[in-house]
Order: C-alpha cells, then structure tokens, then sequence
C-alpha cells in the first residue's frame, strides 16, 4: 500500500489539468467507493484502538499513528449503513481534511485510477439531500464496469465535529457596517455542506450569496450573465471557489475565467479542504487573488472584508 501513495506527492501536476487521481476502496462486498487521493496521507493496516468515552457514535477509537492518535471513523456506519465489524483485514485511510487528520476505517483498498472530471458526475437529485456522495463516476474495473460512489467526507466530518460559524471579537469591522448588506459573491461547491457553512457565515454580513454546484455550472452561469450585458467583475464582489468538483474542477474554471476578457478581472478565491503547500503554487498559476483552506469563519470574513476595502479605496 506505501508503494501505491509514495508517488503522490508527485501528481500534482494533475491539478490545473481538469483531471484527478481516485483511491478505490470497499465498505461492503458488493460497491466501490472513492476518496481523493490529495486527501490521503497513506493507507495502514488497522491497529489496535483505543476507546473514548463519550465520544461521537461513529468514532470507533483513537489509533496511535507514529506518535500521533487520531481518532478512526466507522466510515459505513457513517454514511447510514450497519457498522463495519473491525477485524485484521480492515484497513485505515488517513486523510486530512479543513486542517484535520482522521482516519477512515474501510475495507479492502483496491487501487488508484486516473479520471477527467468531466468523467465525474454529481450524484442524482433523486437521491435526496441527506445523502453522503458528492459525486459518482462508472469505470471499467477488472474487466467489469463499476459504479463508483465519491463520499461527502465534509459532509460526514461535518456531523462528527462541531464546526462553528460564530466570529472571534474583533472580527468585524464596524466601519464596514452596512456597506457589505446586498453584495453578491458566487459560491462554487459541489459539497451542500461546505456551501452552507459559507453561506451561514456570510450571511453575519448581510452577503448575498449564489449558488453553483461544480465549475462547469458556475461557468456557464457567468457566460449567462455577460451575454446579458452584465459586467460580472463588478457586479459580484468575488466567487469562492472549492478545487475539487465534478465536471470541472476550481483550478480549470478560474483558468477559464482568466482567460475570458469579459470576466478576467473577477476577484476569485479558492476556498479549499485540501491542504499542502501545492495549493498556493496551484494559486499563482491559474491566476486566484487568494487562497484559505476550509472551514475558517475568522479569515473568510477577513477576505471579504478586505476585498471591500480594496474596492472602496
């Protein structure tokens, strides 16, 4: 399994191409599920846990992880089903997420695939809004074809750990007051849950906030707007992107959007759970003005703020 993540740190070249690398894995016998493997810091044979007291019904126990405990989360259990018995042929994926290291415990690994993610699609409206997939792709996999199921993780860690949307004191610039009420900025996640935490958080401002699911939708959305004569640079105090979407991903839209003379000048932030310093390399090279990984009340409220004082100065 080292053998299989060891390269990671080398693909970033995907990112900026549309394209993306998922690590396959199982929960039960009969789906294949999927995570990003940006996300995965390495895949170990489940180890002896320990049990917290108290603790979330999901939380299996806590490893002990090269000195580090992290706390493992029943994935199967998470997302709705029966909970995954833990015996030696379980495995953990380590991930980390908004700053965060868990780990996921999960059947067998299978492999990593390479996919576009124009291959990706996001899951089907008939499937309700309490489910836990952000996406689902088909593949051809041992010479079968394969639904693949893309999990939420936002959305599980988001019912595992309190995330809070309240500001520290201070935040707020008084002198500011009223002037944000009614602005508009475009939020593009394809995580319900991670739109709803921006949204909740702006809305302390007074922000009006718009909605797109993916890069693509977000895209053909501006193109809309400056058919119809709008001058989007202005008409939106920014867009806050995620990297990760299906269809097109953060990177691949502000890449279009720079390239498009009638809404290059759109102030555009790439608000992320993926972490590692190739986020800001990946900033400087699509053309985003600034970069904050997920979920920071304090510094979202901060950027905006002084992308308004940019533009009033």
């Amino acid at each position: 399994m080292k053998k299989m993540l060891d390269t990671v740190d080398q693909r970033t070249n995907l990112v900026g191409e549309n394209r993306l690398e998922l690590l396959l894995f199982r929960i039960n016998s009969t789906q294949l599920f999927a995570i990003n493997v940006f996300k995965v810091k390495e895949v170990v044979k489940i180890p002896s846990l320990i049990s917290v007291p108290g603790s979330n019904g999901n939380i299996a126990g806590v490893a002990n992880i090269r000195g580090m405990s992290i706390p493992v989360i029943n994935l199967r259990e998470a997302i709705g089903f029966s909970p995954m018995p833990i015996t030696p042929d379980c495995n953990l994926i380590i991930t980390e997420y908004n700053r965060s290291v868990q780990g996921f415990l999960v059947g067998k690994v299978e492999h990593i695939v390479n996919m576009t993610w124009q291959d990706i699609m996001p899951p089907p409206k008939t499937a309700g809004k309490h489910n836990y997939l952000t996406a689902i792709t088909r593949l051809e996999y041992q010479g079968n074809m394969h639904l693949v199921s893309i999990i939420d993780v936002e959305k599980v860690l988001a019912e595992i750990i309190d995330y809070d949307i309240r500001l520290s004191a201070g935040i707020l610039d008084e002198s500011l007051s009223g002037k944000l009420s009614g602005r508009k900025i475009l939020v593009v996640d394809d995580s319900s849950t991670a739109r709803k935490q921006v949204k909740e958080t702006l809305a302390q401002l007074g922000i009006e906030i718009i909605e797109a699911t993916d890069g693509l939708q977000a895209l053909n959305l501006l193109k809309k707007w400056t058919s119809e004569g709008k001058n989007v640079s202005s008409d939106l105090l920014m867009m806050i992107t995620d990297a990760e979407m299906p269809e097109m991903d953060g990177y691949k839209l502000t890449a279009e959007v720079r390239s498009d003379p009638q809404m290059a000048e759109l102030y555009i932030t790439l608000n992320t759970s993926l972490s590692g310093n190739f986020n800001h390399a990946m900033v400087e090279k699509v053309g985003c003005d600034a970069f904050i990984s997920k979920f920071q009340p304090d510094l979202l409220v901060t950027e905006v703020q002084n992308r308004l004082r940019d533009i009033l100065n």
